[in-house]
């Protein structure tokens, strides 16, 4: 659960499931806006570490790797994908509820 938590991994896994194809590391950079290089190294590590992503190291000058989902990531994707259809659907309750919310306290 701790994986899922990050905001960067639910990004990743987002792109990977967008593509539906096996995506490098500058790919996944330029499509999670605002990530660092870090940050992303350390979610890409966790995903593989926790089986969502494999890792594939080509022995090319420079080396290329690619990332992709495995099938427990691409069952994951299709959870955050509903955890994200439920945002989407519910949004506009949510934020009236945020609202009456701070009315109240204010």
């Amino acid at each position: 659960m701790d994986v899922l938590a990050n905001k960067w991994t639910l990004y990743v896994l987002g792109l990977l499931r967008q593509y539906d194809r096996p995506l490098r590391f500058t790919e996944l950079r330029r499509g999670v806006e605002g990530v660092t290089q870090k940050s992303l190294t350390q979610a890409l590590r966790n995903l593989e570490r926790d089986g969502l992503v494999s890792r594939t190291i080509y022995p090319t000058i420079p080396p290329r790797v690619e990332y992709a989902l495995t099938d427990l990531g691409v069952e994951v994707g299709e959870l955050t994908r509903a955890i994200a259809d439920w945002s989407k659907a519910n949004a506009g309750r949510v934020q009236a509820a945020r609202a009456a919310y701070d009315e109240r306290r204010g």
